[in-house]
């Protein structure tokens, strides 16, 4: 992976995306759907793409829109549709469309009061809250976001009743048929202009705010925060819970920071990602440079990607957390001070998360569920209460209420944020200080992940690795263990590969929604023994694609 020469440096002017620009290509550019890369296309969560290269723009909204409303008809599901958005400059737009089409097809929909910018994880919150008891007149919902993705990038996510992302099946359903309206030139698209919308009786406020911060206490000890009296920082990062933190700061008298609440759909108050883009991941070192300089003011400081599903924690002790080691800490906190959790409720985690939390996992008694790639593979185990935490290596997680409930479905940064500030209170040591004294016990692995530039077809090759394509014994100087193209906790295909010895592994997986393949990998025996193991992958990889 090459570093660009201006990462972790403030975003320059011509690194910025022309905004009015970009809206015009939106309403303007015509996708051709006989090209592939301007299809509608599902990726691990929902659609993502640029207008600029028209593979998100107007036409792609009203098919999507259009798709899940012929998917509620079918499946019969008639409550409200939670409406959702984040800060990218595309969302709005997107926004205008969907309603256009949902009005028309006459779906009840639950806007926010004052257009307010809403976190997935409040939609998931909503639907969840809006469903809990009930067996008819299920809710679902819609956010549009590209998460953390560049802001030249628009996206377009549904959750169903379960309240988290889609399954595959679903998703499979809606994009077959948003391709189908497409191909038809939106022929059997409804739609009515945007005002009428609005004022439709089938449009609906809804204080998605109030709800939301009103029952964090229910999820997070806020009490021992505020008695604690730590003092938290966080940014925002211009996302969609920007003006969430002070509402909570204030109902639960927090001792908190709001570092920035500038909303600028350039996003130019950002450092540069590794790859020389601006891009709003939390986890990245490069584009958290700015919070990561603030760390000694604060006991605890953090920040959410655009959406609010990723959380990046700037601890005293280390500065910013990787994933893996937060992931760690937080189930090893959770499952010792949530005792009306159910004894048996499990540990979600992917296939490419560190080989730590299995060992927390099996110290604190508890059983394991790996899968693949994406959260969607938790949403049953969260809804059903067997699993009572899930987290992925790309810093997204949730978890149970206080009393075992569900929460939410999807990932949630905002509590995964408080609850850092909960374990600092409560131990009287950072999550950074807490996973060292792990790694005393379990040793001190090293992780890394590689990006790099795949096209559509090289993409397709790797998602087909198979484990013959394997011709070596070893890995880093030990016997290979084990080689996976399936998740070990539902058998669903990884779509990848992932290589295991014994004290280190590697996975290969493309992106589902960036041009782009991923190769993970971590040593338990140091930076020179993973980098023996990032080579032998690399060499995998090039041959794959060679041949």
């Amino acid at each position: 992976m090459k570093v660009s020469s201006v990462a972790g440096k403030p975003a320059e002017l011509s690194m910025l995306v022309d905004v009015p620009k970009l809206i015009t290509a939106y309403y303007t550019e015509e996708p051709d759907p006989s090209i592939s890369t301007q299809r509608v296309s599902f990726g691990t969560s929902g659609h993502r793409g640029s207008a600029f290269n028209k593979s998100f723009n107007e036409k792609h909204v009203l098919a999507m829109t259009q798709a899940i409303c012929l998917y509620r008809k079918q499946q019969k599901i008639d409550g409200p549709l939670f409406l959702g958005i984040d800060t990218h400059a595309l969302s709005k737009p997107a926004f205008t469309s969907a309603l256009e089409v949902l009005a028309a097809n006459q779906v009840e929909v639950m806007i926010s009061t004052h257009d307010e910018y809403t976190p997935t994880p409040v939609i998931s919150h909503a639907i969840i809250t809006y469903n809990h008891g009930r067996k008819v007149g299920l809710a679902d919902g819609i956010v549009i976001t590209p998460s953390h993705n560049p802001p030249h990038d628009g996206g377009f996510k549904y959750n169903p009743p379960s309240g988290g992302p889609a399954e595959t099946k679903i998703t499979d359903w809606i994009e077959a048929k948003s391709n189908e309206l497409l191909e038809t030139k939106l022929l059997h698209v409804k739609r009515i202009p945007f005002e009428r919308a609005l004022r439709a009786n089938t449009t609906h406020r809804y204080n998605y705010l109030d709800a939301y911060v009103s029952d964090l206490c229910n999820v997070v000890d806020m009490n021992i925060i505020r008695d604690a009296k730590i003092h938290i920082g966080v940014d925002p990062l211009g996302g969609a819970g920007v003006h969430y933190w002070q509402p909570v700061a204030e109902r639960y008298q927090l001792n908190m920071t709001v570092v920035s609440d500038v909303v600028d759909p350039t996003f130019r108050f950002m450092t540069v990602d590794w790859d020389g883009q601006i891009r709003m991941d939390p986890s990245s070192s490069y584009a958290m440079q700015k919070l990561i300089h603030l760390k000694d003011r604060f006991d605890i400081a953090f920040a959410c990607d655009t959406d609010h599903d990723r959380h990046g924690i700037i601890a005293k002790s280390t500065g910013l957390l990787p994933a893996n080691h937060y992931l760690s800490t937080a189930i090893f906190y959770l499952f010792q001070h949530r005792p009306k959790w159910r004894k048996k409720a499990g540990v979600g985690k992917t296939v490419v998360s560190s080989q730590m939390i299995d060992f927390i996992v099996a110290k604190i008694g508890r059983e394991l569920y790996e899968v693949p790639v994406g959260f969607k593979w938790f949403v049953d185990g969260l809804l059903n209460g067997s699993l009572s935490f899930a987290g992925e290596e790309s810093a997204g997680a949730s978890f149970a209420r206080l009393n075992g409930r569900t929460w939410t479905t999807d990932k949630d940064a905002i509590v995964l944020a408080l609850l850092a500030a909960e374990i600092t209170a409560r131990i009287g040591r950072d999550p950074g200080e807490i996973y060292q004294e792990l790694t005393h016990e379990f040793g001190e692995p090293v992780y890394d992940r590689i990006e790099t530039t795949a096209t559509p077809k090289q993409k397709a090759i790797l998602k087909k690795l198979s484990p013959q394509q394997v011709r070596c014994a070893d890995l880093g100087g030990e016997k290979i263990q084990s080689i996976l193209t399936h998740a070990p906790g539902n058998g669903a295909a990884i779509g990848g590969i992932k290589v295991i010895a014994k004290s280190g592994w590697f996975a290969v997986r493309p992106s589902g929604t960036e041009n782009i393949y991923k190769i993970y990998a971590e040593s338990f025996q140091g930076q020179e023994h993973l980098r023996r193991i990032l080579e032998e992958a690399q060499t995998i990889v090039g041959t794959a694609l060679t041949k």
